[in-house]
């Protein structure tokens, strides 16, 4: 429920934004600038260039604003944006390195693709593990995780998100927990 109300507002900011609205705009950077940034450390460790390619596109999306182009959901379009743009910095940085080609080193061993193929199948498994463990929760608390550790959201924020006070907040995530530690056991 609370997860459609953040896509109706969402929405309605977009609209609003489109619209000439620039306090709509700020609002969905600072909705979205965080979501932006975490997910950026997972694909670089260089914070100022996270951050400049952060910038970037906010800044194309305001220049392109008046463009009628249909965006029916704007998280995945900023997430989808800022992946596209770093792969674009990564790119223009290789072309640039001061090595010759001749200088890497491509051969791998049979040993280092069998280790690889070990960790992925194992990462894999975990995966599938976290996803079945998560389906014995309920709804909300479902979504407390997911806001806390997923997205890395400040309790505070997860009360305004989820509409609940703090202690409720904190309730629920106790005992999430406590449920995922016995399913887990189980």
């Amino acid at each position: 429920m609370a997860t459609n109300n953040m896509k109706n507002r969402v929405k309605r900011l977009v609209a609003e934004f489109c619209d000439g609205n620039d306090r709509a705009f700020a609002e969905l950077y600072d909705m979205h600038v965080q979501l932006l940034y975490n997910y950026g450390l997972k694909l670089t460790s260089d914070h100022e260039l996270l951050k400049d390619c952060i910038h970037d596109v906010f800044v194309k999306v305001y220049n392109k604003r008046n463009e009628q182009t249909v965006i029916n959901n704007f998280c995945s379009y900023l997430l989808i944006a800022l992946k596209n743009r770093l792969l674009d910095e990564f790119r223009r940085q290789s072309f640039n390195t001061p090595n010759e080609v001749e200088e890497y080193d491509y051969r791998r061993s049979a040993e280092d693709v069998e280790c690889e193929y070990i960790v992925q199948e194992r990462e894999e498994k975990n995966i599938a593990r976290v996803a079945h463990l998560m389906k014995r929760l309920t709804h909300r608390q479902r979504q407390a995780i997911t806001l806390y550790y997923l997205e890395e959201r400040k309790y505070d924020e997860i009360c305004e998100i989820m509409k609940m006070n703090y202690h409720s907040v904190r309730n629920l995530m106790h005992r999430s927990m406590l449920k995922l530690r016995e399913a887990a056991v189980d």
